[in-house]
């Protein structure tokens, strides 16, 4: 009995989904207009193939900002826990800050923060 809910809850999340797609497919507005149908990225007109390689800057931005992300991460749950973790906890993070800071200016300083 104890998977009985389990089984009961996924039942109703697969009807509810597919009960949610057919009433859009039902009651939906069906006008195809060739406009509707093109591609739509940020209200820019399509100019080029989507299949064009991005260049690899691109890629290094977004690691850097996944990278930046994560230091945000880590500093939530110590500013929470910072009377807590005293005095190490403050020379931990400054560390951790140390670190980062110097990634950041190495980063900044090879140029990978200019967008050309």
């Amino acid at each position: 009995m104890e998977w009985g809910s389990v089984a009961l809850y996924f039942a109703v999340v697969v009807a509810l989904g597919g009960g949610i797609i057919a009433a859009s497919r039902l009651l939906g507005p069906r006008r195809p207009a060739p406009e509707k149908l093109d591609a739509y990225e940020c209200g820019v007109p399509v100019i080029t193939s989507p299949r064009q390689r991005l260049s690899v800057h691109f890629y290094l931005v977004a690691i850097l900002f996944i990278l930046f992300d994560i230091e945000t991460v880590f500093l939530i749950p110590w500013a929470v826990l910072f009377r807590k973790l005293g005095v190490p906890g403050l020379v931990e993070m400054g560390m951790f800050l140390g670190v980062v800071g110097f990634g950041l200016v190495y980063v900044w300083r090879r140029g990978a923060l200019e967008w050309d």
